[in-house]
């Protein structure tokens, strides 16, 4: 393949770069590859015309070598030296940096000096203290190697819903093209829009009476299919390459709003709709509705024909049939959504067309991978009427934070922007404001009097204790020029917890102080839980969904956003970004 991006040859430089570290190669080679890197991130013109151009080579941080490598990247899509680097070394080295607070320099001592080379050698040698003797090691850190491993063991077995819908998607668009198919859904934990996914569920209906054994056959042999683990006329089973399980179930058409509203779950929300049918004298499960006298279950009376079914052929019509209002999926959790439909008390769910535009993106000028320009394009091409840029401040030093003399400067580049009319999309000139360990905010106060909004998040000391947490946030909450805060917990998803903090405390900072908190819809975090919004909601607290977007792509990170929302009952009201821009200018200045 060609036409390979910038910012996926940036990846393959940086993984280099790691790679060659943890194989103890001299350093500056290791920073000539990150040099490469930076440059290709902060590139503003087209790769392409620059490589055809013959002008690659003549750029800072990029030598004819590493230039040859690039080129070859970009017109071929794979890299020889690559693929060997990375083959050298033991697939166990490089598994290893999935484990948070291992970089490539605690790797490589570990290899050279207690001969590890796999995670499970790691656990043995943390178990038998030996890590913790190592110079440079210690005590806590051997603790936070082995509660990494219990992590990674722990998270294994579950998905980022993003990956699983990138996954699922192409499969229910191909199963939705087959002849025999009438309806196809995904259902389960992925439809539900949880946060992560144990594994896939797709939901197939044919004609009665139609061969179905085609289309288990065709879901049994897709690109991609490591292992099949079940096989049968009506079911099949598959692993695909990355781990992720996936389930079919082909049923007759009449039987699919059934099936899809049984395998959608959760297992709460099937307990009490079966209650409720039972309390009707009907019988409700994956097999068909019906009245409940009667000898056997609705599958056996089915296949004796003995059934009368009440048709029903979609969830809409399922619910009215037990006195219900139609629950969208993400709200099927057993938490009250049945009481609310029965009292027409739903709320109308915001949906990705609501929002206006985003706070909390991330340009060149700290560790974003596109320009302002890019970003501002991208947004537009989104139908977004405006874009937040909120880059790291300067304690952020990892991320390249800016101080207080390069915010100003791209304060002026945003104004600047904006009276060009370029763009239709209005750029709001932001920053991610550092909470310090005390609650202090990274700028003062004449700087952030600056900015159009501050968003102010916790990237450092995660170890302090919950009430110290918590006291640290509030204060910074407390800061009259603090607009939203960032990622309550810090948490990743499948990678580690979040700090401790009291979030009802904080909640309560937010609302008296009239300070909205994100839902950050990076995939890893989406962060506040959507457990906390329906009370907080309630309560007056205002959302933003903001898609923390390192790069243009990461603007689309608000569908997962967005899902995390509706499972959290909010409705447009509740969140800040549905307001148009004459609204949104008018609401910042207040």
């Amino acid at each position: 393949m060609g036409g390979v991006t910038r910012n996926e040859i940036a990846d393959v430089l940086n993984d280099i770069a790691v790679l060659l570290e943890l194989k103890g190669e001299n350093p500056f080679k290791t920073r000539a590859y990150q040099a490469g890197a930076r440059t290709l991130e902060a590139l503003e013109e087209d790769l392409g015309a620059v490589i055809a151009e013959g002008r690659l080579g003549s750029l800072k941080g990029i030598g004819e070598a590493l230039a040859k490598k690039i080129t070859e990247l970009h017109e071929t899509g794979r890299l020889d030296f690559y693929e060997k680097l990375r083959a050298s070394i033991a697939p166990g080295l490089v598994e290893m940096l999935e484990i948070p607070g291992l970089g490539a320099k605690k790797i490589k001592a570990l290899h050279e000096k207690l001969g590890i080379d796999t995670i499970s050698a790691l656990d043995h040698a943390c178990r038998d203290g030996l890590v913790a003797g190592l110079a440079g090691f210690g005590e806590k850190t051997q603790e936070n190697i082995l509660a990494g491993i219990r992590n990674r063991e722990a998270y294994g077995k579950r998905h980022l819903w993003w990956d699983a819908a990138g996954v699922a998607e192409p499969i229910l668009a191909r199963l939705r093209g087959l002849p025999q198919v009438r309806r196809a859904e995904h259902a389960g934990s992925l439809r539900r829009g949880l946060e992560t996914v144990g594994d896939l569920d797709f939901i197939a209906a044919v004609r009665a009476g139609e061969d179905a054994a085609p289309v288990a056959d065709w879901f049994a042999a897709q690109p991609g299919v490591q292992e099949v683990t079940a096989r049968g006329v009506t079911k099949a089973s598959v692993r695909f390459e990355g781990g992720l399980q996936a389930d079919l179930r082909i049923v007759p058409e009449e039987q699919f709003a059934f099936a899809l509203h049984h395998f959608t779950g959760s297992k709460d929300h099937n307990v009490q709709m079966r209650q409720r049918a039972l309390a009707r004298g009907l019988s409700l499960s994956e097999w068909g509705l019906e009245p409940a006298e009667g000898e056997g279950t609705v599958k056996a009376k089915a296949a004796a024909g003995a059934a009368k079914h009440i048709r029903v052929a979609s969830e809409e019509e399922l619910f009215k049939a037990l006195g219900l209002a139609f629950i969208p999926p993400e709200l099927r959790e057993g938490l009250g959504e049945i009481a609310a439909a029965e009292a027409g008390k739903l709320p109308r769910l915001v949906g990705a067309a609501d929002l206006r535009g985003v706070f909390h993106n991330h340009t060149t000028e700290s560790d974003g991978r596109n320009t302002l320009e890019e970003m501002a394009a991208a947004a537009q091409d989104l139908g977004w009427e405006y874009l937040g840029i909120a880059d790291h401040s300067k304690s952020s030093f990892q991320a390249r934070g800016l101080d207080e003399e390069r915010l100003l400067a791209q304060i002026g580049r945003i104004e600047k922007l904006n009276t060009a009319g370029k763009f239709t999309v209005h750029v709001f000139a932001g920053t991610e404001c550092d909470i310090l360990r005390d609650g202090r905010l990274d700028f003062d106060d004449v700087v952030l009097a600056r900015l159009d909004y501050v968003v102010a998040s916790v990237h450092n000391a995660f170890s302090l204790d919950e009430d110290a947490m918590t006291a640290r946030i509030i204060r910074a909450i407390e800061n009259p020029h603090v607009t939203m805060l960032g990622h309550l917990t810090g948490r990743l998803l499948l990678r580690r917890e979040g700090y401790r903090v009291n979030a009802a405390k904080i909640i309560d900072a937010a609302i008296a102080n009239g300070v909205v908190i994100e839902l950050n819809a990076n995939p890893w975090r989406l962060d506040m839980d959507w457990r906390h919004w329906r009370r907080a909601a309630e309560r007056g607290l205002l959302c933003s969904i903001n898609p923390d977007a390192h790069e243009t792509a990461g603007l689309a990170y608000v569908a997962a956003g967005v899902n995390a929302a509706r499972k959290g009952w909010l409705e447009k009201k509740h969140v800040v970004n549905t307001l148009p821009l004459a609204k949104m200018k008018a609401w910042l200045r207040e």
